[in-house]
Formats: C-alpha cells, sequence, structure tokens
C-alpha cells in the first residue's frame, strides 16, 4: 500500500526566518521557494516547510507516506480505527495530500504523486 515515508512538513509561522535556519542546517538551498511552500530535497528525502500548515490545523511535523491510492489507502486507514483529519487535496500538478489520525491522535500524512 505505502512505497514509503519520503516527505516531512513543518508548519512555519515565519517561512522567511525558518528558510534560513534549514539552509544553514542543510548546506544548500530549497528547491522550491514559494510564499506558500519551502522544500528542500536532502537525500531521496523532502523536507518542506508549510506557512499555511498552522492554519490548516498542523501542530507539529508530519510524516507523509507515499500511495498509490489515496482515496483507497484513506478508507482503509478510517475502517482500522483511523480518523479522516485533512481530505484528499490537490496541492498543485496533480500531487495530492491527506491526513489521517491514529488512535492516539498522531497524524499520518498520505501523499499520491501525479
Amino acid at each position: 500500500m505505502a512505497s514509503g515515508m519520503n516527505t516531512v512538513v513543518v508548519p512555519v509561522r515565519d517561512v522567511g526566518a525558518a528558510k534560513a535556519l534549514y539552509e544553514a542546517l542543510l548546506g544548500q538551498p530549497p528547491y522550491v521557494d514559494q510564499p506558500y511552500y519551502v522544500g528542500f530535497r536532502v537525500g531521496g528525502q523532502e523536507l518542506g516547510l508549510d506557512p499555511n500548515g498552522h492554519a490548516q490545523g498542523m501542530t507539529g511535523p508530519v510524516g507523509y507516506w507515499e500511495v498509490d491510492d489515496i482515496e483507497q489507502t484513506i478508507a482503509s486507514l478510517v475502517g482500522a480505527g483511523g480518523t479522516l483529519t485533512a481530505p484528499a487535496r490537490d496541492v498543485g500538478g496533480g500531487m495530492l495530500i491527506a491526513t489521517v489520525k491514529d488512535a492516539d491522535g498522531n497524524p499520518i500524512g498520505l501523499r499520491q504523486s501525479p
């Protein structure tokens, strides 16, 4: 079902300050630098900074699992006791994301590439 967790998104309030900090940590500039998202690629992984994350209910970093069929995965997780907290939505270019919480309230991010 999931092929691996390859993206972690961090909600940030000051995207400029966060970008400077992660550039210093990672030793490289972001490959995406937009007002709505800043993305770094490091060793096959993506670290994203989301300035709208807090407004969308994110309380901390969320790891996103790559899945083939996001709607089917949501249905399976909800059927297994998860709670849908953010339905699938297109975040650009056909990339779909969604979030489900487990029984303890931990977020599970889902990502379906176009």
